[in-house]
């Protein structure tokens, strides 16, 4: 586009309209400025029509334009307004090198006085806005007219101050013009038909109009988004994506238009060139030809150009519309695993007995089976941030820390889970080796109660119990009591206080218990070890003597130690 001084304006940053191809017709590129408003065919179309002037396309012999006035007998009741307006745009229309050359004028006052002749050159040499080379007047053919204006022109030659030459016939214009380049009317073979010269100006003035339209509405839109701040959310960027996206359409629309137009235009200009082979297309029409092929491609370097602008907003605009969903769904992902990393933090992983901490471990199961939808959705989310990085979208600097946070976040749930699983599995572990313990001691003390003094002082009733108390021992080793230790040492620094406090009571009941076996089992032992004697007659005592035992006679160990440890370990298991 340029401006009102001829020059070219900066271009966009993004969008560059076509530039001006070197003018070649002054009105089309007056029309292509931007402030200037030159005369066009169609605001003067009236007076083209009454056909006083006409510019016909032909030359004179060094190029120049030719403007003939026929013959019009109301020539001299046409308005000077009307007759400097015609005048003016017929010389705008030549190219800039050919009206350089100057124009020649035909007059045709054959049929007219020499009143007529002299009130033409008045006019000319008072209001003609171009370069005038030469006058070609046909003078008046009645010997009367003939006489008066050669005296007449003797007479104001230097009046006009132009170079004027009074022809009598139409061989004598023949001698100054060729024939090819004058119309039938003055005995030439140009063809030319006015009204048709009329539409195919007003045509292709109405072309370089909807050209500099096109072009000025595809400017003002490319500044438009240009200067268009991209939407902080969702919604607001599809509406601005559509808004765009809507008019850009619309724009396309006209230009199709618009291309249309000029490719009719040409069109029939062409068709001119093929009525026949002989025909050729006459300076002005070849000029016609070459505007309307240059704005042709004026309006599609504008187009190419625009596309090429909307092409790079249009994806900066779709960026925009992920980023935003990118950045939705990452507010919503994080709020849901900071809610998940809350749950998970509240979550006890102490449990006071094995059924505690089995229900915590489904608890957690739970949390980790909800946890779950969200934590794919963050490594999905985390991988479609990694491919709009690859995709070199613009916003990288913004997704790249959105999806290290989204992978710290998932690592850091499931590092934490990890960690309370494994202190609960083992926490179930030990408690479970707690409740083995007390229960083979329960079991053992209750044995080693209900085994009867008076059983045991027999051989046979002495290894019956023995065997009872050394299967119960091996059950300690079956049962593995030993691991609730190594246990306890593999993992105190991760246990609380509580769950250390009954491990220590466990292990020291289990150490008591133990040591009553060895105790009953040593005692067993030299029960059933016992040699049985031959019987010696024994006087019989006196009935007052006391009876004692025999202190060579081995009796079972007392059972009140026994029950007194048993007392205390009930006491201990209903404080556990």
């Amino acid at each position: 586009m340029f401006s009102s001084g001829g020059r070219p304006e900066p271009p966009l940053p993004v969008l560059t309209p076509a530039a001006a191809v070197k003018r070649t017709r002054p009105v089309i590129d007056e029309i292509m400025q931007q402030e200037i408003r030159p005369l066009l065919a169609v605001d003067i179309i009236e007076q083209l029509h009454r056909k006083f002037a006409l510019l016909s396309g032909g030359r004179g012999k060094d190029g120049a334009p030719i403007i003939t006035f026929p013959e019009h007998s109301a020539f001299n009741d046409v308005p000077d307004e009307d007759f400097l307006n015609v005048v003016t745009y017929l010389t705008s229309i030549p190219s800039l090198d050919a009206a350089s050359i100057g124009f020649v004028i035909i007059i045709d006052r054959r049929r007219d006085k020499w009143s007529a002749v002299k009130a033409s050159l008045a006019r000319i040499a008072g209001a003609f806005p171009g370069n005038l080379q030469l006058v070609l007047v046909l003078r008046p053919s009645r010997f009367l007219q003939r006489t008066i204006a050669d005296i007449g022109i003797r007479l104001h030659r230097d009046d006009f101050k132009m170079k004027i030459v009074m022809l009598n016939s139409l061989s004598d214009l023949h001698g100054y013009i060729d024939k090819g380049q004058l119309t039938s009317e003055l005995g030439g073979n140009l063809e030319y038909c006015h009204s048709q010269w009329i539409h195919h100006r007003t045509a292709i003035e109405n072309f370089a109009v909807t050209v500099k339209t096109t072009a000025q509405m595809l400017q003002k839109f490319g500044t438009d988004l240009a200067e268009t701040e991209l939407p902080n959310d969702v919604q607001c960027t599809k509406d601005l994506l559509g808004a765009h996206t809507e008019k850009h359409n619309k724009l396309k629309d006209e230009l199709k238009l618009s291309m249309k137009q000029g490719t009719t235009l040409l069109s029939c200009i062409k068709e001119q060139a093929n009525k026949s082979e002989s025909h050729k297309l006459n300076p002005d029409e070849s000029d016609n030809l070459t505007t309307v092929e240059r704005l042709l491609a004026q309006l599609d370097e504008t187009e190419n150009a625009f596309e090429q602008f909307w092409s790079k907003h249009h994806l900066k605009l779709e960026q925009c519309l992920q980023l935003r969903h990118f950045e939705q769904d990452f507010r919503e992902v994080k709020v849901s695993l900071d809610g998940l990393m809350k749950t998970l933090a509240a979550l006890s992983d102490i449990g006071d007995s094995v059924a505690r901490v089995e229900q915590l471990l489904k608890e957690l199961k739970s949390l980790e089976d909800r946890a779950q939808e969200f934590l794919e959705k963050a490594q999905r989310h985390a991988s479609y941030g990694d491919q709009l990085i690859q995709s070199n979208h613009y916003a990288v600097d913004s997704i790249r820390p959105k999806c290290v946070e989204l992978r710290r976040i998932r690592d850091d749930y499931n590092n934490e889970a990890k960690k309370k699983y494994d202190v609960l599995s083992k926490s179930l572990e030990i408690h479970k080796g707690i409740d083995k313990v007390n229960q083979w001691c329960e079991s053992g003390v209750y044995l080693l109660a209900s085994q009867a003094v008076d059983k045991c002082q027999s051989q046979e009733g002495a290894e019956a119990a023995l065997q009872d108390i050394e299967r119960y021992i091996e059950t300690a080793e079956e049962q593995q009591l030993s691991m609730l230790r190594e246990l306890y040492n593999q993992h105190e620094l991760m246990l609380s206080d509580y769950i250390k406090s009954n491990v220590q009571k466990a292990l020291q009941r289990l150490q008591d218990v133990q040591e009553m076996f060895e105790k009953r089992h040593v005692s067993l032992k030299k029960l059933s070890a016992k040699q049985t004697r031959p019987v010696q007659p024994v006087a019989p005592r006196p009935e007052s003597s006391p009876k004692r035992p025999s202190p060579k006679t081995p009796r079972p160990p007392s059972t009140t130690a026994t029950r007194r440890w048993l007392r205390e370990f009930k006491c201990h298991q209903a404080d556990h």
